[in-house]
Parts: C-alpha cells; structure tokens; sequence
C-alpha cells in the first residue's frame, strides 16, 4: 500500500512508520517536490493521482470542513486521523503522537486490506500524562518483593 503522510505529521515519524511498515510505501509531503504548501482540497486529488491509496493526517478539524470533506470524498483514498495533543508538546507530545500511530496503523492498514471502498479511519491516542505512562515505586516505604531491606544486614 502506497501512504501519503500530510504535512502536519511530524517529519520524524515518517522515517519511523517506514521502519515498521517495510512492504508498503510511505511519503511525507515536506519530502516530495513541489508538495510542500499544497493545501488539503488539492492534495487529496493529487495523492489520488499519483497512486497513493492512503493519507494519514493530524488534521482533526478536516472532516468539518465542507469543502475537505468534498475533496477526500472525491479521492476515494482512504484516510487515517490521529490526534497530537498540542498541549503536551515537545518530546512528549510527539512521543505520544509516535505511540499513537505505531499501534494503531498496523492495525488500520489491515482493516483496509478487507475494506472494499474508502474509510476514514481515527487512531485511539495514546495518553501522554504522567500518570497514565509511570509507575513509580518508593521502595524506602513500598519496597517490592525481595527487596533488601536494612533489617536483614
């Protein structure tokens, strides 16, 4: 399968989705000639014409937009959304963001092997918050099982 990473997608996880993703093609917009600017009611028909069958974006407001909405529709390619919450930025939002897509694309693009017309796929962020990610252990005053403890020296 041949994915058009949009342009709002980091640069970065375009190299990583490629490691994951060997038997299938994937571009990112920033990296293709002259694609760099085009805005989303062209690039769907370009992608279209050019043999991608999947875009992946991180615009969630696309679907709200009436004439976006004509232009994936147009396409017929498949789209696939996730969500990069701005609010964490930095190493966290996009390590979140990465998170994201890594689970769930494998996923995705096995749902569109089967699919028999377009889908527009949401990925399921990954929470970035620390206390959904860690588990901190104190073991002065948790100590895990067999952890030594002053008493036994």
């Amino acid at each position: 399968m041949k994915l058009l990473l949009d342009e709002n997608v980091p640069l970065p996880m375009a190299r990583i989705v490629r490691l994951l993703l060997k038997h299938h093609v994937v571009e990112h917009v920033a990296e293709l000639s002259g694609w760099a600017g085009t805005r989303d009611v062209d690039l769907y028909a370009r992608a279209a014409a050019d043999g991608f069958q999947v875009v992946v974006t991180n615009d969630t407001k696309q679907l709200s937009r009436p004439l976006e909405v004509v232009a994936i529709a147009e396409s017929g390619l498949h789209r696939i959304e996730y969500r990069q919450n701005h609010k964490h930025g930095g190493l966290v939002g996009l390590g979140a963001a990465i998170a994201t897509v890594c689970a769930g694309l494998p996923h995705a693009l096995a749902e569109l092997d089967q699919a028999d017309s377009q889908r527009l796929i949401s990925l399921n962020a990954v929470d970035p918050s620390q206390q959904s990610r860690l588990r901190i252990v104190d073991p002065a005053s948790a100590p895990p099982k067999f952890w030594p403890t002053d008493s036994q020296g």
